[in-house]
């Protein structure tokens, strides 16, 4: 390997680069030409060695320091240089930091969380509950109950999966890591250990109910505090109600999907309610009032004359109240004039000499329909003039 190849070109950074900029070439670059990622190219596994060296001096304030006063005679003295042997241990973990997981299939899965997670057990899984509820508990808030079926800790051996009156050992192959060191090529690299599969642990005489897991399937009932405004779609965390972790791991969570059930009155949306009001003509055309609902008790609903279907009224205040800002939403009553059925022969003929009487005044009468048949005649009109 030359020498002579300034560090900082070969970063490809300015001589006064900061140490975050330093990191960020080097994690690009690395990334660019790692052996693994080039399998036999000899070229891009030069590359790399060239780029782990210039890391290695210019991530290090002293080695810098004597870089930029003496070149490469400098670090070369002190015994800085790179090329192989121990020189090339990346401590990968470090240098990538977030982007651990994206070398975690390169590196045999050995990122620095991965690390921690197998030395302290393995998590339990989150689990999803769904749970239908009415309009009104939705509205005002309830406490339910639900029974779930999960893997629980063991009670006979307390999570531990070892025999009651024995406990698990730490495994001779990683002293408890749960990972071991692996020299492949020019560099080593992190492994899951295989002997106990990361566990860090052995366990000798397994728990006779478990059989060495730590858990059981077990179930469970528990109270669900649902909140005052909660909306269908809505999710409920129970931390730590989830399965049971292995080996000390902590537990998952359980989340609690709501679902709301149809109303007979009333449809939600957002935190505002609606329902259809059906109403007489007679009402609608002399107006009066009627009781309407609210999910706290009946209101009087004031319907002024000359009102046509589908006219809504807003009940302000009379809503939902937001589950996030405490807010209040409200009713929209919609009117639906109701055509009466089953008429009796005086009825017939009393709306028929209403009929009459309102034929003689259409325009003032039914300004609606007298619109629409005018408009119609003037379509008819044209389309025999085409």
């Amino acid at each position: 390997m030359s020498q002579q190849q300034d560090y900082y070109d070969i970063l490809g950074v300015a001589r006064n680069a900061s140490d975050a900029e330093i990191k960020k070439a080097f994690r690009k670059l690395a990334m660019k030409h790692h052996p693994d990622r080039n399998a036999g190219n000899k070229q891009s596994e030069e590359e790399f060695k060239k780029i782990k060296e210039a890391y290695d001096i210019l991530s290090d304030a002293e080695k810098r320091k004597m870089y930029d006063q003496f070149g490469h005679a400098g670090v070369n003295q002190q015994g800085f240089g790179g090329g192989g042997g121990p020189g090339m241990n990346v401590n990968f973990e470090d240098v990538f930091g977030d982007i651990g997981d994206i070398f975690g299939d390169i590196f045999g899965g050995g990122g620095r969380s991965r690390g921690r997670r197998h030395a302290s057990g393995q998590p339990g899984a989150h689990l999803r509950y769904e749970l239908t509820i009415s309009l009104e508990e939705a509205v005002f808030g309830a406490t339910r109950q639900i029974k779930i079926s999960t893997l629980a800790k063991c009670k006979t051996c307390d999570g531990s999966g070892a025999k009651k009156g024995s406990k698990p050992t730490k495994c001779s192959k990683c002293e408890g890591a749960g990972q071991i060191r692996v020299q492949q090529g020019f560099f080593s690299i992190q492994q899951t250990c295989p002997t106990c599969h990361g566990r860090g642990q052995m366990i000798g005489d397994p728990c006779s109910d478990c059989h060495g897991q730590g858990r059981t399937q077990q179930t469970k009932t528990l109270s669900v505090k649902i909140p005052v405004g909660i909306n269908a779609g809505d999710r409920i965390r129970l931390t730590g109600e989830g399965e049971a972790g292995t080996q000390g791991g902590a537990a998952g969570d359980l989340y609690v999907e709501i679902n709301v059930e149809p109303h007979a009155l009333f449809t939600r949306k957002g935190n505002d309610l609606y329902c259809d009001v059906p109403i007489d003509f007679t009402m609608a055309a002399l107006g009066g009032e009627l009781d309407v609902p609210t999910l706290e008790g009946r209101i009087k609903l004031k319907i002024p004359p000359e009102t046509q279907t589908g006219k809504s009224f807003r009940l302000r205040g009379k809503g939902v109240k937001s589950v996030r800002d405490g807010l209040k939403g409200d009713i929209f009553c919609r009117i639906m004039v109701e055509t009466p059925v089953r008429l009796k022969d005086t009825q017939k003929q009393l709306l028929l000499e209403l009929r009459e009487q309102l034929d003689k005044d259409a325009v003032d009468h039914r300004p609606q329909a007298h619109d629409w048949f005018k408009t119609v005649k003037q379509f008819f009109d044209q389309f025999k003039k085409n």
